[in-house]
């Protein structure tokens, strides 16, 4: 991050956690292009869409992986030794654990992530429905290194990755997540990971430009959450959503595009966008079994095992961390 950016960040008092956001925000929309990192899509309003995008007949990811833990769960909690913490990177609904927690005896459930406020909500609804399991909810930034809580030290620890987030890393961060979840999960680490697959790419462009415009809304929603949090005074009305395959890096891109030439300030700063000017919200990169299996392998995991849907749709790994 930019010092000045950070800098500047933090003489509006905010606390840490803002100061970030902030300072992300301030250097991003200073690049040429212009993004956003999608990580912060997920506010509560953020959190909530999204489960909603996830209901859509459009959007096969999330049915897709929940077909594959349901039918070879048995099989995927195998790799999950008995007694062990299972830590769950960017935790959202506990839809996908639950399928997991029903087939395996772990010692304790640790969601991470950046959602303080959807987490604690997620992880008290678990705790009622399963009044044994020991759940330590962490409110961190799951894509930087972070402590594990003490309790689940001497326990073995299984990383769980659901829902295609990798996708949303640049295949170089993608590479150092996998690397920092390693050395964060400590050694004899394994993993579970959902990874989405390359596929016909009208299929891909109607699952991100939905026909009931909830994706748009969610896109836009980082606007609004800029402005709630950090004072900016964006119009959300002056930008519409657009999403495209990029067949040459195998990945969607998210945009916003601005309808007009206009002026936005935040934090004492202006940005001025052209017309049809865009800033890049997200990218979600779509893999091959094999490129998949070869970027795990270059990032100190071992693959193991590999589930998929009958249409090869979607998959579900389990990896082991190489000696």
């Amino acid at each position: 991050m930019n010092v000045h950016a950070l800098a500047l960040a933090k003489a509006h008092r905010f606390d840490e956690q803002t100061s970030a956001f902030a300072g992300d925000v301030i250097d991003d929309l200073s690049q040429h292009p212009k993004r956003l990192s999608p990580k912060y899509f997920y506010d509560s309003a953020g959190s909530e869409l999204f489960e909603q995008i996830t209901q859509l007949p459009e959007y096969y990811p999330t049915r897709t992986e929940l077909g594959i833990l349901r039918d070879r769960g048995g099989a995927i909690s195998a790799n999950i030794p008995h007694g062990a913490a299972l830590v769950e990177f960017g935790a959202g609904a506990t839809t996908k654990v639950r399928l997991l927690l029903n087939e395996c005896a772990v010692g304790a459930y640790v969601p991470v992530d950046i959602s303080g406020d959807f987490l604690k909500m997620q992880a008290d609804a678990l705790r009622r429905d399963f009044p044994a399991l020991d759940v330590y909810p962490v409110t961190a930034d799951f894509s930087a290194p972070f402590a594990l809580p003490d309790a689940i030290a001497a326990m073995p620890k299984v990383g769980f990755f659901p829902g295609s987030t990798l996708g949303n890393f640049e295949p170089h961060e993608a590479c150092a997540f996998l690397r920092s979840a390693r050395d964060i999960l400590g050694e004899g680490a394994q993993m579970v990971i959902g990874v989405d697959l390359e596929k016909d790419e009208r299929v891909l462009y109607e699952a991100y430009n939905d026909a009931a415009g909830v994706t748009a809304r969610f896109n836009l929603n980082v606007l609004n959450r800029i402005n709630r949090e950090l004072g900016g005074n964006f119009d959300t009305g002056a930008f519409t959503h657009r999403a495209i395959y990029n067949r040459e890096r195998h990945r969607i891109e998210m945009h916003l595009i601005s309808r007009k030439a206009q002026t936005v300030r935040l934090l004492g700063r202006s940005f001025s966008f052209r017309a049809g000017e865009s800033i890049h919200t997200e990218s979600s990169y779509k893999y091959s079994l094999e490129r998949f299996r070869a970027l795990a392998r270059g990032s100190g995991w071992t693959p193991r095992e590999s589930w998929t849907d009958g249409a090869r749709m979607f998959s579900v790994h389990a990896l082991v961390a190489s000696d």
